[in-house]
């Protein structure tokens, strides 16, 4: 946000962003993840019950089509939830996928023609093989995937904190 001298409200366009994140199976929506994108944009965070993965696709599809994110953002399970979106075609627009756990799921999970998604994952992730990610990035259009290898764990914790995490939505969101 910016304000003018006289403490006028000048822009509201990074808080006016419509973010839908979908959260990891052991996280929830007061996580720091769900916190940082608060900070900055207008989003929505369903809690899940994480045992229920169908339950899971359905809630976010109802939350998808009553919000209508500019943005999906998905983290481990919350990203096997959102390629699974994806793929029914419930959501068509840009997607972050922070090491996503789409391939333990489906082993078969492929990210649809075209689809605009980012996914970072990083190297000491001891939880999602960095090699599932490299698959699933494989499976979409080169010109509209990008793979972002990270040293960092599976939390993404120096990506979140350094402030990536926010400037991915943003790049998303502006088709940089």
């Amino acid at each position: 946000m910016a304000f003018h001298r006289s403490g006028v409200l000048l822009e509201s366009q990074p808080m006016s962003l419509r973010v839908q994140f979908i959260h990891g199976l052991e996280s929830n929506p007061q996580g720091t993840k769900a916190r940082t994108l608060a900070e900055h944009f207008d989003v929505r965070t369903p809690a899940m019950d994480t045992r229920d993965f169908d339950g899971c696709v359905e809630l976010q599809a109802r939350v998808l089509a009553e919000h209508r994110p500019r943005v999906l953002v998905g983290s481990s399970f919350g990203g096997a939830v959102a390629v699974e979106l994806l793929r029914r075609g419930d959501y068509r627009g840009p997607t972050l996928l922070l090491a996503p756990a789409a391939r333990r799921y489906d082993r078969e999970a492929v990210l649809p023609e075209g689809a605009r998604v980012m996914i970072v994952h990083g190297h000491g992730d001891d939880v999602i093989d960095i090699a599932d990610s490299r698959a699933l990035a494989a499976t979409g259009s080169a010109e509209s995937v990008d793979l972002i290898e990270l040293d960092d764990d599976h939390r993404l914790t120096r990506f979140v904190d350094s402030g990536g995490l926010i400037t991915a939505v943003r790049k998303l969101a502006t088709g940089a």
